[in-house]
């Protein structure tokens, strides 16, 4: 073959010596690295100084391999030329550049084989002449036909072409440089072809930078701004240079979501899931018939002991006729849960098949990256050694060192370019998988049959978004190193044993010895873990009641005993806490300690096995750098298996709910019948296959246009038949036609987070004076009035800012907009009070409301409509007893006349109940009807009156919790000027921090760890490193020893010695780290108890309006994430941060021992490393922040969803929450996404960093040849090759301590909030103050905060000793703020209370609260015994307990308790019913016995039994006290010495009651209301 070439170049093309000639080992080497076709000894043309390579090697070779390259790849860039589709996009400046450099270039391949042909005239050429040439010709015009076919594509630059000039260029440099060499040294003999040369390889180079730059057309500029990546060039795509722009952006200001780029359309949620739902169909299929299979099966094994088998036999009949019949339902008959077992069986195995089917092309490119990688991974050790070896030999060619250097540096860049491009494959493929299957479970959720939902809560399909999509999203990042792991290590293990042979084995035995240590550790570590997570619990329940209870405990002066409680179960977590810290820092003793033992093993055993065996520099640095190759595999390995398990439990949760029943709804038909809107025929429908039927055989004709009511007692089905037509129930038979589309109000409102405007449109389209009249229809005006931003506010969660009516309106608005055909209305009426029903059936439901003309089925429990409807239906036990219209049924004395009187009376009971409730507290919904006087009157008062009509609401209507952030909400809307329309936004939003952490923080934290600590543990790491740079050394000397003693034995004492100290120095950096990381588990545990008291400790003295105005959920926030965040994550960020800076600044000593001028090259590559970091850190925080911020929108949404099913499906709104998730989903990815590749941009740069590290370390090496060891150059090139991956964590890990520390902020936040006045001040009451009870106003103001009004103005009385006053008002007039007062839990504005002659201010709160009682509006309790919820502080003795249990009248029942007085009462008391909490709660005051009595009176919570019996106790047992009561209903302060009548903060009328029904005032007017007339009285 070499001859033919000889031939073709007419030049030599391979030059060989003989054997004798082969001047030393390393050139040898150095040689057989060039391919040597001839022989195998060495050639003339590379054993000398100025190595070259032959001029006909250059003419074929080198530019046959970028041609071959080309021309293999080119033919397929010509393909979009093909698609006639397909548009031309418009020419620019830099393409016109490409196409005239390329023109060149073919005139210069041109002018070449004119050339030949001149000289062919002057004698014979060699063929070459002609052939290049030609071939060039060829290959240019290839490119300019390229570069026009590339028009066609969005990116318009060309990878193949990219890399083929790199190549070309690459290849040239030889040529270039064999040229430039013979020039210089004699006259150049043929000129004309040296110039054309020079000026192709310009043009190519020219070329090579053009192509660099990203090429976009005018039309897809657009395109490009919303995302760069669509049109960036090759070489931005593979050094992520397009998201510089962003990471700028990023470093100016704080990113919005707005800012962050669109995703690719391939990415998009939509098109992700179209391919997945594809793939999951014939996946599930085929595993449905494996689940047939098996369950044929089992049914073969149970062979005959089962009778009903020709049933069952029957059944899979039927079902595979099912399946025949209806291939795309997921039909699975719940009749055979008799064979399988308790657990139902499902289809199984499909989802990780159809995971790998839809996302095959991204797993097949990450493999063949990761390949690369792999292999290039061992090159480095191999030219580690090259390099050693050359240093090592003084007679070594210069050129060699410099190729090895350059080798080095190139295989580091290519090494990180592979890398980057997987991991961003990687991270794209668990983005994608997560928004697949995020879709996937949301549109299940949506198709859902009832009993599968059953089967699962919302919480757990939340869960299964959450927790199980993401588990799959953190498998897919690592699942290559599934079997790259295994390879590396193989790989390693077969380098090694050439290294050092059989002794290798010492050092893996040493490493699979600390596996089943460490896996010992982290067992250890979960079981201290869990309980942890327990008393974390545990916590968490007790800060949400006190948060919750926080009025109760102020009101009682209880905190101290709640804050030990909480103290108590603190101490336990933090003493697991330290324990786990401990457990924690001998696992990284034993992983720091693992490398160093390793290498101590192998060298020791390898140097004593045989006298011959020498440790040299070459063996020792190779083995070194190996066995950090392997370090990665063996730790990743371990955690991908565990997170391959965990992701298979969640792949079965999943595939158990994607492949649940789908709702059937074949038996509600759609058939035009003249005549009849709604046709039940012999409908059956039970809420499960095989349930009992909920509703039986109804046949019912529904005419349209008619109002039918459907009414029953409870039980009765009413409900199920409603569901039956909506299709939510399973079918036993019979169907129900149905003719028109729905409307749905069901009977809890689902009101969805979004405008109250959206929420009645509900993506109709707005027709704004239909809109208008629904409004006033429904009796919502009034109510937007009172709504910050009127129909513009925002609905928190689940209508968190309505009352009860309100959303129970806002649901009977959407369904009237919704302008149907016929309307489903279950049970609309019961949330409303009595006036307004009667208001809504007159306007909207009855003959003459809004919906006369429409079809309306209404089923009620108000009797007072049914005689307006046109035909009623009576169901008992789920069949209709009897139907027809009211006069009809009434005569036929059957089931619904008896259901007349039951109801009929209650009915009226009720009703006089609400008109004394409505005249005495405005009631709910009283501003409907516009009767409140004060609303007209004073209007300045009117923030403070919404303020406390809707706290009179909220307490009525929402658990406490809710109110509290309701009415904060409210006030916070009232209190901003009206032009902010602050109040749109439910709460003020929570402060996000931006920008940089302050250092503060950083020193905050140390401070709490304490400084003595934090010295001690930086000694300790200092230590270890300065140990680790010694250890290394040493090595290097060692391996001198080799040099040293070249010819002779090696003495054993100095062997003893080497390995002696290389293992103890190895042993004391262990030692150090052990001493260092114990210390900060201390230190951090320190920390976490002075932080956590703190903020306990602050937010128990904060005052009441902090708790008015802040969230609970912002508060316990802090308690639980923030908190968890200094326990455990601080801690561990700060050691990671600390060992990565001490081993890149050890790296760095090492190099610059080796090779000081190394010390001039770190002050540029530093300078560049802080810039990026700055840019990178600003970018990737707020990114993070976004991820989070537009991650809970999907899953709350979800919630939502889920929650509102049947409301959505009734009105066939599925499509348009599906493209509402889809969105949500896509806002989230696209921060996600943006995440990632700011993690690739930043590795990529960084990464190169590192190469140069490694290539100046070589470099300066073999510059500084003469002077230096091998064992160093060894230990400092070893050391920069390990340094890359340091430098990368060096950034993670500050970045995540920055991200971290921001909890130190938040939580510090929340120390510093203003304080109440002090619990005991210096000036004591007097003992057994108050003995009188006398108490005196004078001249009383006060209001809620400094900027709003006065609510009490200016309020002067004298209250006696033991006097009973009862203080009554309309809502809003000040009658709460006046025990608030009382208590100091407001604080005056102006004027003074007086009690027994000790002014209220100038004590102690506790003295002061400990003094009075209070029976609060709503009976709280806390978690835990009975005993403690009456007497936290055991200050009483058990009699006095019992004695006043047997006053609240609950002995009996706490007598009847299996623990008595230790009963367990459950979170916020649920299992005692509301009025045994009210007793309870009487007994905590019996139990005070203070002289002075307050009574919130309790409206709503309780029965007239218990009203009755509290009211009798007060009388008898307080009958020697100052008693007020707050009242609600008149009648209960009938019997006061005296009446004092508020409105609008002052006092009215101040008298006895006889007295002021005489007078004709303001009492005597709300006791006419409330039907108490003069007479009643003296009956009283």
């Amino acid at each position: 073959m070499s001859a033919a070439l000889e031939e073709f170049c007419g030049s030599v093309f391979w030059e060989c010596l003989p054997l004798s000639c082969v001047p030393s080992e390393s050139q040898a080497i150095a040689c057989d690295l060039v391919f040597c076709p001839c022989c195998p000894q060495n050639d003339s043309y590379l054993a000398r100084p100025d190595a070259d390579l032959p001029v006909c090697f250059q003419q074929t070779v080198l530019v046959w391999i970028p041609l071959g390259f080309f021309w293999i790849l080119a033919p397929w860039q010509l393909l979009p030329m093909c698609k006639s589709r397909a548009k031309k996009s418009s020419v620019t400046k830099l393409y016109i550049i490409k196409q005239v450099l390329a023109a060149l270039l073919v005139l210069t391949a041109v002018a070449g084989l004119a050339l030949a042909f001149v000289d062919a005239e002057q004698g014979a050429v060699p063929a070459v002449q002609y052939t290049n040439p030609s071939l060039y010709i060829a290959t240019w015009m290839m490119v300019l036909l390229v570069q026009d076919a590339r028009r066609f594509c969005l990116r318009r630059d060309s990878g193949v072409l990219f890399c083929f000039w790199t190549l070309s260029l690459l290849c040239g440099i030889l040529p270039f440089q064999s040229l430039v060499r013979r020039a210089l040294q004699e006259p150049i003999s043929d000129l004309p072809r040296f110039i054309l040369f020079f000026i192709s390889y310009g043009l190519q180079l020219l070329l090579l930078l053009v192509s660099g730059l990203s090429d976009v057309a005018p039309e897809t500029k657009a395109i490009g701004k919303k995302n760069p990546q669509v049109t960036a060039s090759f070489l931005s795509s593979i050094t992520f240079e397009w998201y510089t722009s962003m990471v700028v952006k990023g470093y100016r200001k704080p990113l919005e979501i707005e800012d962050v780029w669109e995703l690719n359309d391939k990415d998009k949620t939509k098109v992700l899931y179209a391919a997945f739902e594809k793939n999951m169909k014939t996946a599930m299929q085929k595993a449905r018939a494996e689940l047939e299979k098996r369950k044929r099966k089992k049914r073969r094994q149970e062979g005959d002991l089962d009778h009903g088998n020709s049933m069952s036999k029957a059944q899979s009949q039927d079902m595979l006729v099912l399946e025949e019949k209806q291939p795309k339902k997921k039909k699975k008959k719940k009749g055979d849960n008799k064979d399988s077992g308790p657990p139902k069986d499902y289809p199984r195995g499909w989802l990780m098949k159809t995971l790998g089917k839809t996302f095959y092309q991204n797993l097949l490119l990450a493999v063949a990256f990761k390949v690369v990688h792999d292999a290039l991974v061992f090159v480095s050790p191999q030219l580690l050694k090259l390099l050693i070896a050359f240093v090592s030999d003084e007679d070594a060619f210069a050129w060699q060192g410099y190729l090895y250097a350059i080798l080095l540096f190139l295989t580091a860049v290519i090494q990180s370019l592979c890398l980057q491009q997987h991991f961003s494959l990687c991270f794209q493929l668990g983005i994608n998988v997560r928004a697949s299957l995020i879709a996937a479970i949301y549109k299940k959720s949506l198709t859902m049959s009832g009993a599968t939902r059953k089967e699962s809560t919302v919480g757990e399909t939340v869960n299964l978004m959450s927790a199980d999509a993401q588990r799959f999203m953190d498998m897919a990042n690592f699942i290559h190193q599934l079997w790259s792991s295994p390879l590396q290590i193989i790989l390693s293990i077969v380098f090694l044993w050439g290294e050092l042979g059989p002794s290798v084995l010492a050092g893996i035995a040493t490493l699979l010895l600390l596996l089943p240590i460490n896996a010992f550790l982290v067992a250890k570590a979960k079981t201290i873990q869990e309980r942890n997570m327990k008393n974390k619990d545990e916590r968490m329940k007790i800060m949400t009641e006190i948060l919750n209870g926080i009025k109760i405990l102020k009101l009682f002066a209880w905190e101290p005993s709640f804050e030990k409680r909480v103290n108590d179960i603190r101490a336990r977590e933090l003493k697991n806490l330290v324990n786990f810290g401990y457990l924690q820092s001998v696992s990284v003793f034993a992983f720091t300690c693992a490398p160093t033992l390793v290498s101590l093993a192998s060298f020791a055993v390898y140097v004593l096995v045989d006298e011959n065996n020498i440790l040299d520099a070459q063996k020792a640095f190779t083995a070194i750098s190996l066995f950090n190759v392997l370090r990665f595999p063996m730790a990743t390995l371990p955690m991908v298996i565990s997170a391959l398990v965990q992701t298979n439990v969640s792949s079965a949760r999943l595939e158990r709910y994607l492949s649940g029943e789908d709702l059937d709804t074949s038996a509600i038909h759609h058939n035009p019948i003249a005549g009849s809107a709604v046709r039940f025929s012999e409908a059956t429908f039970a809420w499960e296959q095989d349930g009992d039927p909920a509703i039986r055989d109804v046949t019912l004709d529904i005419t349209p246009g008619s109002l039918v009511a459907v009414v029953g007692p409870v039980g009765s089905g009413k409900s199920s038949l409603v569901s039956a037509m909506l299709g939510e129930m399973e079918n036993i038979k019979g169907h129900i036609n149905i003719q028109g589309s729905l409307a749905y109000v069901p009977q809890q409102a689902w009101i969805q987070n979004a405008t109250l405007k959206d929420n009645i449109i509900f993506g109709s389209e707005v027709d704004e004076a239909r809109y208008q009249q629904v409004l006033k229809a429904c009796a919502l005006l009034p109510d937007l009035e009172l709504l910050p931003a009127g129909d513009q506010t925002e609905i928190g969660e689940k209508g968190i800012n309505l009352s009860g009516g309100q959303k129970q309106r806002v649901s009977l608005a959407r369904a009237v907009y919704s302008d149907a055909d016929i309307y489903v209305l279950d049970d609309p009426l019961s949330a409303v009070d009595a006036h307004v029903g009667k208001y809504l059936f007159e306007h909207v439901l009855g003959p003459k409301g809004l919906l006369q003309k429409k079809t309306r089925i209404l089923v009620t429990h108000s009797i007072s409509f049914l005689p307006q409807v046109d035909n009623i239906v009576v169901l008992a036990a789920g069949a209709v007893s009897e139907h027809g219209s009211y006069s009809t049924l009434l005569a036929n004395k059957g089931a619904f006349s008896q259901f007349l009187n039951l109801y009929g009376n209650q009915e009226e009971n009720v009703s006089e109940e609400n008109t004394a409730a409505v005249a005495l507290a405005g009631d709910e919904e009283e501003a409907d009807e516009a009767v409140d006087p004060c609303m007209e009157e004073s209007t300045e008062d009117v923030v403070t009156m919404t303020l406390k009509r809707e706290a009179s609401i909220h307490r009525r209507k929402l658990s406490r919790s809710l109110s509290k952030r309701s009415t904060s909400s409210q006030k916070k809307a009232q209190e901003e000027p009206p032009k902010k329309l602050k109040g749109q936004q439910l709460i003020e939003k929570e402060a996000v921090e931006t920008g940089r952490v302050k250092f503060s923080m950083y020193v905050r934290y140390l401070r709490a760890v304490g400084w003595c600590f934090t010295f001690w543990i930086v000694m300790g790491y200092i230590g270890q490193y300065v140990a680790y740079v010694g250890s290394n050394l040493w090595l290097s000397d060692w391996t001198d020893d080799s040099v040293r003693y070249q010819n002779q034995s090696y003495p054993t004492q100095l062997r003893d010695l080497r390995i002696g100290v290389f293992g103890a120095l190895g042993i004391a950096q262990g030692v150090f780290l052990l001493f260092a990381t114990m210390l900060s588990a201390r230190g951090a545990m320190g920390a976490s108890r002075v932080m956590h008291q703190l903020l306990l400790s602050n937010i128990l003295r904060a005052p009441m309006s902090f708790f008015d105005t802040t969230p609970v959920g912002r508060i316990i926030n802090r308690f639980a994430k923030d908190i968890f965040t200094v326990d455990e994550t601080i801690p561990t960020s700060f050691r990671t941060w600390i060992s990565c800076f001490m081993g890149i600044i050890s790296t760095l000593i090492v190099i610059c021992l080796a090779t000081p001028f190394f010390a001039i090259v770190i002050i540029p590559l530093s300078i560049f490393y802080y810039f990026v970091l700055r840019f990178y850190v600003a970018t990737s925080r707020q990114l993070r922040r976004l991820d989070s911020v537009t991650r809970s929108p999907i899953y709350s949404h979800f919630g939502e969803t889920v929650s509102g099913l049947s409301v959505i499906r009734a009105y066939g709104h599925q499509e348009r929450f599906l493209k509402k998730n889809e969105i949500t989903m896509d806002i989230n990815q696209k921060s996600v996404y943006s995440w990632i590749i700011s993690n690739r941009w930043l590795a990529i740069r960084l990464e190169f960093v590192g190469s140069l590290v490694v290539f100046f370390s070589a470099l300066l090496a073999v510059i500084a040849k003469g002077t230096l060891e091998g064992g160093i150059v060894g230990l400092s090139v070893s050391s920069a090759l390990n340094v890359t991956q340091t430098l990368n964590w060096l950034v993670r890990t500050s970045s995540e301590l920055e991200t971290n520390i921001v909890a130190v902020e938040r939580v510090h936040e929340y120390v510093t909030v203003k304080n109440e006045a002090p619990w005991v001040t210096k000036t004591r009451p007097p003992r057994g103050w108050p003995s009188r009870g006398e108490i005196q106003f004078i001249d009383y103001k006060v209001r809620y905060r400094p900027e709003l009004d006065l609510v009490l103005q200016g309020i002067t009385c004298n209250i006696g000793s033991t006097e009973k006053v009862g203080v009554v008002g309309r809502t809003g007039a000040g009658k709460s703020s006046l025990t608030n007062c009382l208590f100091r839990v407001l604080e005056a504005a102006g004027g003074k209370i007086i009690i027994d002659d000790v002014d209220i201010a100038t004590i102690g709160l506790h003295d002061l609260r400990n003094n009075l009682t209070i029976i609060p509006q709503d009976p709280v309790l806390f978690t835990g015994t009975l005993r403690m919820n009456l007497d936290p502080f055991d200050q009483y003795s058990d009699e006095e307990v019992w004695k006043a249990l047997e006053l609240a009248h609950l002995k009996t029942y706490v007598q009847g308790l299996p623990e008595r007085l230790l009963h367990h009462v459950s979170e916020a008391g649920e299992n005692l019913s509301v009025g045994q909490r009210q007793l309870v709660c009487l007994a905590r005051a019996l139990l005070r016995k203070a002289k002075i009595l307050i009574l919130d009176e309790a409206t709503a919570a309780v029965d007239l039994e218990t009203d009755h019996l509290i009211q009798t106790t007060i009388r008898s047992a307080f009958a020697d006290c100052t008693v007020l009561t707050i009242a609600h209903r008149l009648h209960t302060i009938m019997d006061s010495n005296r009446v004092m009548v508020l409105h609008a903060g002052q006092i009215v009328e101040f008298d006895s009651p006889e007295e002021l029904l005489m007078k004709e005032g303001t009492f005597s007017a709300m006791a006419k209301d409330a039907g108490i007339t003069a007479a009643d009285t003296t009956a009283l």
